[in-house]
């Protein structure tokens, strides 16, 4: 009999561990049906910090220097990229999202926000404004490309552009916004500039890089070999190994500008040092979108490491001829945009502290309460708090004190609202001290003073 009950026990336990791993295997199909798609990144409640941090000292420097927040839909015409960014590039050729909308239009994911902002300009009579028009904006931006670190097929971009005047000063400002934005999150960069002049100074200067790119053909790599006739600029921007010692002896852009390219070029620098912003001048730097003209411009962490050597933080440049192009008036204009996670990843990669998160959203008073009768006092409790400008964390689904408190250590709460059936008959309620557990009974009607007076509100 005993044999017969361990056998019993044991055929038990193996059903139960085969049943076991059968759910298992489901639920693990499960949740791979919805993995997100290749290239997009999940922004999650414990990165908020960098990312708040970004969107705040971002917001403030742009204000700072007279820039007004402007947003373009991100879906807009795929003819209004394929026109602005050109033909022959990577961003057009291979990296767009394009589809068909139901009214048989072609549209597009925005791969960039400066179009929509030259397109946006021109549609709303922006003209018409006192100019220059200073605007700054972010979002996300589409790109099919290869992910990797600090690059996805959604990402988020902050950016400022100046539509109407035309001044070397202008240009330097806007290198000094992008500059000090990076600064203010505690990020040592520098810039990286260049001028690639006119359009006429650009056609003379082509006439001479395809001659010589054409003499070092054998020594391309396959993709720039294409590149020679459709889009030779695009190669000083290789990156590939067997590229860079032909780049390194090809003509430069900067002994074909025309005087006035160059004097105009000579003024930003003069404004960049007396702005003390650091820079190098790059004469190889292009940028990889067909509507630069003059200064180019990209911004590096400002070290040795991998992380500078991949990719830049951000840049942009002059492009006079954008908004005439998309069927405005001849406008000058000039702007920049940063990658907001290339940004968080050199945040991350320095080991820089994070900004002030406003007190909406890291509360240092946590609310809790116990009961119906505290949930519902709770509530409007809550309510006039917020409108007095006072804000707190709670969990008003949860009915365990111990809960409650687990949660306002975790949210670092300096202190704790207790609200019960008793408080709420009285009409007080308790604040608890999180680092002593002293506890101390006030009013109701005096618990707005005494929060604005523990969170020193003004």
């Amino acid at each position: 009999m005993p044999v017969k009950k361990t056998t019993k026990k044991a055929t038990t336990t193996k059903v139960t561990k085969k049943g076991s791993a059968a759910k298992k295997a489901v639920d693990n199909k499960k949740a791979k049906a919805y993995e997100s798609l290749r290239g997009m990144k999940d922004i999650l409640p414990k990165h908020e910090g960098y990312w708040l941090d970004v969107f705040h000292k971002s917001e403030s420097v742009a204000r700072a220097y007279g820039y007004q927040y402007m947003q373009a839909p991100i879906l807009e015409q795929a003819q209004l990229f394929v026109r602005s960014i050109g033909k022959g590039t990577d961003v057009v050729n291979k990296e767009m999202y394009i589809f068909e909308d139901r009214d048989g239009k072609k549209v597009a994911l925005r791969p960039e926000l400066t179009a929509g902002i030259a397109r946006a300009y021109i549609s709303n009579g922006m003209h018409n404004l006192p100019q220059p028009v200073k605007v700054w904006y972010q979002g996300p931006m589409f790109r099919h490309d290869r992910p990797q670190a600090g690059r996805y097929r959604q990402f988020h971009q902050f950016g400022c552009e100046v539509l109407g005047d035309r001044d070397p000063v202008i240009d330097a400002e806007l290198i000094a916004v992008s500059y000090n934005t990076i600064k203010d999150l505690g990020i040592d960069a520098v810039v990286h500039i260049n001028s690639i002049g006119s359009l006429e100074d650009r056609q003379n200067y082509l006439v001479e890089l395809v001659g010589y790119f054409r003499s070092k053909r054998s020594y391309l790599s396959d993709e720039s070999k294409k590149r020679v006739s459709k889009n030779p600029l695009r190669i000083l921007d290789s990156k590939d190994g067997q590229d860079l010692e032909v780049i390194q002896d090809a003509p430069q852009i900067i002994d074909w500008l025309s005087q006035d390219s160059k004097a105009y070029f000579m003024k930003v620098l003069e404004y960049l040092d007396e702005l003390q912003v650091p820079y190098v001048l790059v004469p190889t730097l292009v940028r990889g979108l067909d509507y630069y003209t003059d200064t180019v411009f990209e911004l590096f962490v400002d070290s040795e490491d991998a992380l500078s050597a991949q990719s830049a933080l951000g840049g942009g440049g002059r492009y006079d001829g954008l908004v005439e192009q998309l069927g405005g008036r001849l406008t000058p204009a000039a702007g920049f945009s940063l990658g907001i996670e290339r940004i968080i990843l050199a945040m991350k990669d320095q080991k820089q502290k994070l900004g002030d998160v406003p007190a909406e959203k890291k509360p240092h008073i946590f609310f809790a309460q116990l009961g119906e009768q505290g949930r519902r006092r709770a509530l409007s409790l809550i309510e006039q708090l917020r409108k007095s400008g006072v804000f707190v964390g709670s969990h008003l689904s949860k009915n365990s004190l111990k809960g409650q408190l687990e949660l306002a250590n975790k949210q670092h709460a300096t202190h704790t609202i207790i609200l019960g059936q008793k408080e709420v008959q009285d009409g007080t309620v308790i604040i608890r001290d999180m680092d002593s557990g002293i506890q101390e009974i006030i009013d109701q009607k005096k618990l707005e003073k005494k929060l604005k007076k523990l969170l020193e509100i003004v």
